[in-house]
């Protein structure tokens, strides 16, 4: 295990509407010593199911993931912590660390279920460098909020689609618009951009 698979604390800073795919949401991870941010582009259920736990809104029946955390309760299993230890094709692999008081066990997950499991249960959120390094995106300064909009993540809002074809794009002209779509904080715009510039380097 070299230096690169070192675990670096992640906390949820945002949840934003999709500016390009209606019903896609980008959850934005951050880690809890610096500037990088981990925009990961979820669906609205999972969004939803983040949303709600975040803000302490009770639905009137239990959601999937108020259902697993019951079920894991029943049995006093809990989870202690969420990784986020692959990323294959712009897609983040992850795994809940479960225990039942005397042996661990790891469970493969979606990462937006792993967030929303991780939010019920107040467990940490983990990745690798490796991850951060390829994904995150710097942000200067650290006055971002963008939790008060995160109640109207939980109403349903369709974004017209106005994804552009970014394959089109020259590498300079997908650097200027991802620093346009950070100044705006479209996350999920720039974690699309993002996922193009990445997808040059690895070919």
């Amino acid at each position: 295990m070299g230096n690169n698979m070192k675990k670096i604390k992640l906390d949820i800073v945002g949840l934003s509407y999709s500016q390009t795919q209606s019903g896609a949401y980008a959850l934005v991870l951050g880690e809890v010593s610096g500037r990088r941010r981990l925009p990961i582009i979820i669906g609205s259920f999972e969004a939803q199911a983040i949303a709600i736990e975040i803000e302490k809104m009770t639905p009137s029946r239990p959601l999937t993931h108020d259902l697993f955390k019951s079920f894991a309760h029943a049995y006093h299993i809990t989870i202690q912590e969420v990784i986020i230890y692959n990323l294959v094709d712009g897609i983040f692999y992850s795994k809940l660390i479960c225990s039942d008081g005397k042996k661990n066990v790891e469970i493969d997950a979606r990462t937006s279920d792993a967030i929303a499991m991780a939010v019920r249960f107040d467990c940490p959120i983990y990745t690798h460098e490796f991850i951060l390094s390829t994904a995150g995106i710097v942000i200067e300064g650290n006055d971002f909020v963008y939790l008060e909009n995160i109640g109207e993540a939980v109403e349903e809002k369709n974004v017209a689609a106005g994804a552009t074809n970014y394959a089109s794009l020259s590498e300079e002209e997908l650097r200027t618009k991802l620093q346009e779509a950070l100044s705006e904080e479209a996350y999920e715009k720039a974690a699309k951009i993002r996922d193009e510039l990445t997808k040059r380097k690895s070919s």
